[in-house]
């Protein structure tokens, strides 16, 4: 006799209204139990896949005080079943590929943003093991999210998602997430190099900090959980989070999602999109970084940018007229099914989660929704999220951690950008005469670099500003009152 299928915590409506007022990371428990997906280990996947070329991303375990971004690692195509055998110490007795110009002991390998719709896609059966079905978005499934494979010390740098939220399965191992809430982020000196059109990326490596170069991370709040098979992470829009695998072999399965439709982050996306093409483009002495992260297709001519700017500008504008004629605006729609593929994008089809602001709801957290604390708040160094662990985001513990925030004014936030690089009284004679190839330390920190310059003019504040005048100029020129 078959065992009885575990009864879901959250009905896929209630699961819906949750993620609608969930304002702080949680992790929902027994919510996937019946999902087939929980059978994707890493050796399950390599027999699916075969001998199928997968591309992992490979950094060395060697512990700095900066982030490795993508545009540092090396990269390998091999298959799983050479990733299986590396990450077993197999290298002399079975083949690992190409792996073998890389030593277990000093690598980590991940296999990241792996659209699983590209992945299996002779194998369409596969994208109905993921189930998003369960959170309130109907016919959200495998096709809509992107896998990750990864050793022990695999890792993310800590980033932002520009649109939507996140919501993470944990299929193998464990990961650990720290997440820092949308007010820190001048905390977390934001930078746009390497660009990624939905990602921005601190400067700081989270877990070694350089106070010296970053004093204001100082003041970050960090939120740590460890996830469990099973359990699902929701990562709230534009939260902070440096992701790392502290098991021998992870799996996990990510898709973004966007609650409510956004143009205005969109435009300013474009904006910035626009101003970092046109500044990296350019060509000088300290602009030959590998600027563009390995996830991008490419660099869109100026043209196309503002092309593309035009028309998020002009769709951002329709809604706010909309909102301004007394008609609803905010219909129910998912993101794109993955970062930067725009022509994805998937209509929520159910009715019953349409938002109604006025409503009073009370976030039901417990043993099946536990909210992810902040450190500074929680007697331990880090927590692992278990259904045994009642002291871990009880109902009453579960709180918006944002509401007390302190937010930076855009110009602090700038400033905090330029830390010691500022240098008054720098005429274009100093630069004439040979100021930039002075060789002292002092006088290096001091120069203004296009990448300096490009880290103020893309700040998320800044950025902010920029889309609220364009948007003002346009409605203004269409007839529209623009506001002073």
């Amino acid at each position: 006799m078959a065992a009885p299928v575990a009864s879901k915590p959250f009905s896929a409506g209630e699961t819906r209204r949750i993620l609608r007022h969930l304002q702080q990371p949680a992790v929902f428990v027994n919510a996937t139990c019946d999902w087939p997906a929980l059978r994707w280990t890493a050796e399950h996947l390599s027999v699916c896949l075969g001998d199928k070329l997968v591309r992992f991303r490979l950094g060395r375990k060697e512990e700095t005080n900066t982030p490795l971004f993508e545009t540092q690692c090396s990269y390998v195509e091999a298959t799983l079943g050479h990733f299986l055998n590396w990450t077993r110490g197999q290298s002399r007795t079975k083949d690992v590929g190409p792996f073998s110009e890389f030593s277990h002991s000093e690598y980590w390998a991940y296999a990241d943003y792996k659209y699983i719709a590209l992945l299996f896609q002779d194998q369409s059966s596969m994208f109905e093991d993921v189930r998003w079905s369960d959170f309130g978005f109907e016919g959200r499934d495998g096709r809509d999210s992107t896998l990750w494979i990864g050793t022990e010390g695999a890792n993310t740098p800590c980033h932002l998602d520009s649109y939507g939220c996140n919501l993470v399965l944990q299929v193998q191992g464990r990961k650990r997430w720290h997440l820092f809430p949308p007010e820190d982020t001048s905390t977390l000196y934001p930078t746009r190099i390497p660009y990624e059109e939905s990602s921005v990326f601190s400067q700081v490596d989270v877990l070694r900090p350089d106070l010296s170069r970053f004093p204001d991370f100082h003041g970050a709040r960090v939120h740590v959980v460890t996830l469990q098979p099973g359990q699902v992470l929701y990562v709230p829009r534009h939260w902070w989070h440096y992701v790392e695998s502290v098991d021998p072999v992870t799996v996990s399965v990510n898709s973004w999602i966007e609650l409510e439709a956004d143009d205005v982050a969109r435009v300013g996306e474009a904006v910035t999109k626009a101003v970092v093409c046109a500044l990296k483009g350019a060509r000088s002495d300290d602009n030959t970084d590998d600027w563009l992260n390995p996830t991008e297709e490419g660099v869109a001519s100026h043209n196309e940018n503002m092309q593309y700017l035009n028309l998020a500008i002009a769709a951002c504008a329709q809604t706010q007229e909309v909102v301004c004629r007394g008609e609803p605006a905010w219909e129910p729609r998912d993101m794109r099914p993955a970062k930067r593929d725009s022509s994805g994008q998937i209509r929520a089809k159910n009715s019953d989660v349409t938002r109604d602001p006025s409503a009073s709801f009370s976030v039901p957290y417990g043993p099946h929704l536990v909210s992810v604390r902040c450190r500074q708040d929680d007697s331990t160094e880090t927590r692992d999220v278990t259904p045994k662990d009642p002291e871990v985001g009880s109902q009453e513990e579960g709180g918006d951690s944002s509401a007390a925030a302190q937010k930076t004014e855009p110009a602090a936030a700038v400033a905090s950008l330029r830390g010691k690089r500022d240098r008054a009284g720098l005429s274009q004679r100093d630069c004439a005469d040979g100021a930039s190839q002075d060789s002292s330390e002092g006088s290096r920190d001091s120069i203004i670099t296009t990448n300096d310059l490009l880290e103020c003019l893309v700040h998320p504040d800044v950025i902010a500003r920029v889309t609220e005048l364009l948007l003002k100029r346009h409605m203004g020129s269409h007839g529209t009152a623009a506001q002073p």
